[in-house]
C-alpha cells in the first residue's frame, strides 16, 4: 500500500555494472522471455546493457566489451565493425548462428526483440540514437517485428532518464540537422515496448516497489542509481542484501 508507515524501506545505490546486472535479471524473469526462451526465438541486439542480458540468458560470461556498437564516452562513439559482436539469437534457449537478414526471415509473434536505447522520458518512451543513414539495428529490425507482433523488450537504467519528451526531440535532430557534434552527428528513433529499469527489476526479483530517487555521483559513484526500496520485511532485507553484495562485486562495463 502507497504511503504504508508499516512498511520497511532501504536505500541503495547501485553502480553502473550492478545496475546493468539487476536490469539483466528482470529482463530473464519477464514471463514473455521465459516463454521464448522454451518455445520461440529472441534476439538480443548490441548494447553495454543488453551484454548483461545476454549472459543472463546463456548462463555464462561472455567479451561484453565487443557487445557493443555506439556508445557515449568522452563523445558519441562507435566500436569499430571488426571488433563488434554479432547480435545473440537464440532458438528455444539455445544460441544459432543467424544474420541479421536470416532473423529478419524467420522473426514472429511470440518472438522477443531484446532492444536497449538512449534515453527514456517520463512518458516511458525510449529514444536510440542513429548514427547509420540507415537507421542501423533500427532500421533493419523494428518495423518488422513490430508488424509482425513481436515482443519489443527496453532495458534500460533510470540514469538515462531525461527531462523532455522523445516525441519533442525527434524532429530537432539528424544526421542533416546537427552542425557539430562531440563524435558524430545523430537521430533519434522513439522506441516503445516492455520497459525494464531498474526499478521494474526490483519488483520482478524481490516483489519490492522501488522507487528512482537519483542518478550519478562522483568517483566509484560516477553512473550510479539511487533506489528507495518499499515493502515486506523478508523481501526488502533480501533486496538490500543481494544489491549491496552487487554493488561492491560487478565491474563496471566497458568497450573496447
Amino acid at each position: 500500500m502507497r504511503g504504508d508507515g508499516n512498511a520497511t524501506r532501504a536505500l541503495v545505490v547501485l553502480p553502473p555494472g550492478a545496475a546493468r546486472r539487476l536490469i539483466a535479471r528482470g529482463v530473464a524473469q519477464l514471463p514473455a522471455v521465459a516463454r521464448a526462451r522454451r518455445e520461440g526465438v529472441i534476439v538480443v541486439t548490441l548494447g553495454t546493457t543488453n551484454a548483461y542480458v545476454a549472459e543472463e540468458l546463456l548462463g555464462r560470461a561472455i567479451e561484453r566489451e565487443r557487445f557493443c556498437a555506439g556508445y557515449i564516452g568522452e563523445a558519441l562513439a562507435w566500436l569499430p565493425p571488426d571488433r563488434q559482436a554479432k547480435p545473440l539469437v537464440l532458438r528455444r534457449g539455445e544460441p544459432v548462428d543467424l544474420s541479421l537478414d536470416e532473423v529478419v526471415a524467420e522473426l514472429k509473434a511470440g518472438d522477443i526483440l531484446i532492444k536497449g536505447a538512449n534515453v527514456l522520458d517520463p512518458s516511458g518512451v525510449c529514444g536510440v540514437f542513429m548514427a547509420s543513414p540507415a537507421g542501423g539495428t533500427v532500421g533493419k529490425l523494428i518495423a518488422p517485428a513490430l508488424a509482425r507482433g513481436v515482443e519489443l523488450v527496453i532495458p534500460i537504467s533510470c540514469a538515462k532518464s531525461i527531462h523532455g519528451f522523445v516525441s519533442e526531440l525527434v524532429p530537432e535532430l539528424g544526421i542533416g540537422r546537427v552542425a557539430r557534434a562531440m563524435g558524430g552527428p545523430v537521430g533519434l528513433f522513439p522506441l516503445v515496448g516492455t520497459v525494464v529499469t531498474e526499478v521494474e527489476a526490483a519488483a520482478l526479483l524481490y516483489g519490492v516497489r522501488a522507487h528512482h530517487l537519483g542518478s550519478g555521483g562522483v568517483g566509484p559513484g560516477s553512473g550510479a542509481v539511487t533506489l528507495l526500496l518499499v515493502g515486506e520485511e523478508e523481501n526488502v532485507e533480501r533486496a538490500f542484501s543481494e544489491l549491496s553484495s552487487l554493488a561492491r562485486t560487478e565491474p563496471p562495463p566497458r568497450v573496447g
